[in-house]
């Protein structure tokens, strides 16, 4: 774990080196009605972040030739999210119909699958062990999917998702390297890392946005370690681990799509409607808004270490405080809201 601390410093100045670079040469995000910023901004940031995590995984397969972290599944999955995020940049710079990129994140999940990433077993309260069988495979093509989604609708808001992705990193590298996972520790700390370099530039007022490529590169990732974080128990129940520490942002996005269904909305419409975005359009800072997701991810990150110390009966019932937050977070965002005289739309 040492030697990756040590690379950790210099993946972040190349992030933001190649931020800077991104900064000069500009792609830019003109605003719309749905946007929270009134300027054309540049975007595309997150090619800072992928280039680092490419760079450090690589030194890493190089310096590790013959580790469990070098294996050909683990190669293929990194090879995958570059690919993928190789269409979201291509995204960024053309817009394409969000059936492109569904088909490009659905092709890097099943890669992911395809190299035995894939959730098999679930320890459930009163049952025991359960073998999931094809509905395993089911269930992680819509997690990958789905967290990759979650995490690309949350990043609307300067600072939030970068600063979110930040903490979950470096907790999840830490958590890796207590339980003797050389991947997702390494993985984790590369992405932790290339984020690192990107935030400062991200922070309101933004100097830049990750862009598609940032946001769908992270959701994938961290939706890739969740799976394999799965591996820390033999019931698999550590796969909690990761929705811990998104709990803030997959909250948001669950409720906001189960909202706008029930109130029949078309959920594939664009708008800005989620949680995130109703507290900073009823007054409250950016800043503020981005901190408490922040905070929700160090929440969850202590939640994922106790995981670890409980019995296994008891490790489900670790999401409820989780849960309890985002009630308590959704109360307060809607009596600001009514205070402020806004509705849902």
């Amino acid at each position: 774990m040492l030697p990756l601390l040590l690379l950790a410093p210099a993946l972040a100045l190349v992030s933001a080196l190649a931020v800077r670079a991104m900064i000069a040469r500009p792609i830019l995000d003109h605003p719309n009605h749905r946007s929270a910023h009134l300027r054309p901004t540049p975007k595309g940031g997150g090619l800072g972040p992928v280039l680092a995590f490419a760079l450090g995984m690589g030194a890493v397969y190089l310096a590790t030739p013959f580790a469990p972290l070098a294996e050909g599944r683990y190669v293929g999955v990194v090879l995958a999210a570059l690919a993928m995020a190789g269409v979201a940049l291509a995204d960024d710079l053309r817009d394409f119909r969000f059936g492109v990129k569904l088909a490009a994140q659905a092709g890097a999940a099943l890669v992911a699958i395809g190299a035995g990433l894939v959730l098999t077993r679930l320890a459930l309260p009163g049952m025991g062990e359960v073998e999931l069988g094809a509905l395993g495979v089911a269930a992680t093509l819509f997690w990958m999917v789905g967290c990759t989604n979650a995490v690309n609708f949350m990043d609307g808001l300067d600072g939030l998702v970068g600063g979110v992705v930040v903490v979950a990193a470096a907790a999840l590298a830490l958590l890796g390297a207590v339980q003797g996972s050389p991947f997702v520790a390494a993985a984790a700390l590369c992405l932790g890392a290339g984020f690192a370099g990107f935030l400062p530039f991200n922070i309101a007022p933004a100097r830049i946005f990750m862009g598609d490529v940032g946001s769908q590169f992270a959701g994938f990732l961290l939706a890739v370690l969740g799976v394999a974080a799965a591996g820390f128990d033999a019931g698999q129940v550590s796969f909690l681990v990761v929705p811990l520490l998104l709990n803030g942002l997959l909250w948001d996005a669950a409720f906001t799509l189960a909202r706008r269904a029930l109130a029949g909305e078309r959920v594939s419409e664009a708008h800005r409607s989620h949680l995130y975005q109703m507290a900073q359009r009823a007054g409250v800072p950016t800043r503020a808004v981005a901190a408490a997701h922040w905070g929700f991810a160090g929440f969850g990150a202590a939640l994922a270490f106790a995981f670890l110390a409980l019995p296994a009966a008891q490790k489900p019932l670790v999401v409820l405080p989780a849960l309890l937050v985002q009630l308590g977070w959704t109360a307060w965002v809607v009596r600001r809201m009514r205070r402020a005289g806004l509705g849902w739309r």
